[in-house]
């Protein structure tokens, strides 16, 4: 990622009294050159409605893509330009799938793009920097920094047709169809 990612996180001493638990870079970072991707994870919960009262790192574990069953993930992604990808699009296309990622539907020979995706999430999203192309089953919508997406389990996919790289930030909540 261009840059750490500070994350302040607040909680309640013994006394109730609003303080900061946690004041630095978050730790969960993984980069997938092969896909062009570099994921923060920022907090994750395990059921809603959250505890307020858990004590330690949320998101100092192993997750997936996916929020736990009932849960929440936030995470920043960000998508290098698609000309600085390193896998082909047949190795794309595998590294989904071995990640349990495919789209809804009946299966094509080929998608439209080998990063195409269904979650069974409520996603909120929200362009940081940079732009973006989200490409859907039939069409595609060009997206700038500041703009905000409402993703309700769709197919899906992220395309950085651009030179500079693109920050999003994502709340996933565990969804049912």
């Amino acid at each position: 990622m261009s840059s750490a990612i500070r994350r302040v996180v607040t909680g309640k001493d013994g006394t109730g009294q609003a303080v900061v638990v946690i004041d630095g870079t978050a730790k969960r970072v993984h980069s997938r050159k092969e896909l062009g991707v570099t994921n923060t994870v920022l907090w994750v919960t395990d059921s809603t409605p959250a505890s307020l009262y858990d004590q330690g790192d949320a998101a100092d574990r192993e997750v997936g893509v996916v929020p736990p069953t009932t849960g929440t993930i936030f995470k920043i992604i960000q998508f290098d330009p698609q000309k600085d990808v390193q896998a082909d699009d047949e190795t794309r296309l595998q590294i989904f799938k071995r990640m349990g990622l495919a789209p809804e539907g009946a299966p094509r020979e080929k998608p439209r793009d080998p990063g195409m995706h269904r979650t069974k999430t409520v996603d909120y999203i929200v362009i940081l920097s940079g732009e973006i192309d989200m490409l859907l089953d039939d069409s595609e919508v060009h997206l700038m920094a500041g703009d905000v997406i409402v993703q309700r389990g769709t197919n899906h996919a992220w395309l950085n047709r651009g030179n500079e790289p693109c920050r999003v930030a994502f709340v996933l909540i565990d969804a049912k169809d």
